[in-house]
């Protein structure tokens, strides 16, 4: 027998009555649904005042959840929230909040992975270098902040949903001996996240301080492409090391990619330099090098701008199908030409100390 779906749980709450009218998922009782296994947990959050009226209807829901065939366990939390805050006795030294970019803990560098314009191979980028890092021995963490289009979970071949053993803490998932979370994990393939500015600053700080990423090195954040609402708050909350611009050959890329590093200035977070990605083609039948994007114009930008220019990564049909496959190049063919362009950038900002 297998186990009941996310909507099938949502088909049987929503037959429990909400006190007020209605059903409790369309009167918004259901919180933080969790379904997996055969085991169904969310939270009703109510007022202070509800807690007579409401637990009738909790004891209701986990009556008739336990009762779907498959499932193990149901477990439905009531919780209350005051809007009068409790007294503070205490010093205001010591309930200061914070003031300042934070660091994660047991985090020792944060490195950004950033891009004015789409396009130009950033998360393909993030990938490979986070699985070369690994190969050079350190321990590497891989944070997919691009929330509307996560595509780590296929680069890196992980699937599933992470787990939470308290409820508050994320169990990130591991591959190719990367650390890796994504908000991909957390919807469906298909299912678009539409969100604005406020939620998606809260699902960055979700990821970055309540993920268990245990002791990393680096903790390398692929971010979305432009200079809105997750780069700034990446930059504005968390002690950012540096950041790494990708940008490919032509002029249009690099109109954006300008416009990225100085978001990064204005943000006080150091650049460490410029990867040109898709910096030249060879023909796999006769040999020919071609530049289809141009060739050169990040090492101008970079030499404009008084920053270094880390590396140039060819265009190369086996690093498109490593990414689709769900294994980087760098892990799926370690000894080729294009893995050791990756291989050459983790050894350089490993020994610059960004890594």
């Amino acid at each position: 027998m297998s186990a009941p779906s996310r909507e099938d749980v949502l088909a049987v709450l929503k037959t429990i009555d909400a006190p007020g009218g209605g059903d409790i998922v369309s009167a918004g009782l259901v919180r933080a649904l969790s379904v997996d296994g055969g085991e169904a947990r969310f939270v009703m959050e109510i007022a202070p005042n509800q807690a007579t009226v409401m637990t009738p209807v909790r004891d209701a829901a986990e009556t008739a959840l336990s009762a779907m065939p498959g499932m193990v366990k149901a477990t439905v939390l009531l919780t209350a929230h005051s809007d009068k805050a409790p007294p503070d006795l205490k010093p205001a030294r010591a309930t200061a909040a914070p003031t300042g970019p934070q660091s994660v803990p047991g985090v020792a560098r944060i490195m950004a992975i950033a891009s004015g314009k789409g396009g130009v191979g950033k998360s393909t980028l993030s990938a490979n270098l986070a699985v070369a890092l690994a190969a050079e021995g350190r321990r590497v963490g891989l944070l997919d902040a691009d929330v509307y289009g996560p595509s780590q979970p296929r680069m890196l071949g992980v699937s599933g949903r992470p787990q939470s053993p308290d409820g508050k803490t994320i169990l990130p998932l591991r591959n190719h001996g990367v650390t890796m979370m994504s908000m991909g994990l957390m919807t469906n393939e298909d299912q678009a996240v539409v969100w604005r500015g406020p939620m998606l600053m809260g699902a960055l700080q979700q990821m970055m301080t309540q993920v268990q990423w245990g002791t990393l090195d680096v903790l390398i954040v692929d971010l979305p492409p432009g200079t809105g609402d997750v780069q700034m708050t990446l930059g504005q909350k968390y002690a950012v090391d540096g950041a790494v611009i990708v940008s490919t050959p032509q002029d249009v890329a690099l109109i954006d990619a300008r416009k990225g590093i100085d978001m990064f200035k204005q943000m006080g977070v150091p650049v460490v330099g410029m990867v040109e990605n898709m910096s030249t083609h060879i023909c796999s039948n006769c040999g020919h090098e071609e530049h289809i994007f141009g060739h050169g114009g990040v090492a101008k930008e970079a030499e404009k701008l008084g920053i270094p220019l880390l590396a140039e990564i060819p265009l190369h049909l086996s690093i498109r199908v490593a990414a689709d496959g769900g294994a980087p190049v760098v892990a799926s063919k370690p000894e080729s030409p294009q893995a050791e362009a990756y291989r050459v950038l983790a050894r350089k900002l490993v020994e610059m100390g960004h890594a």
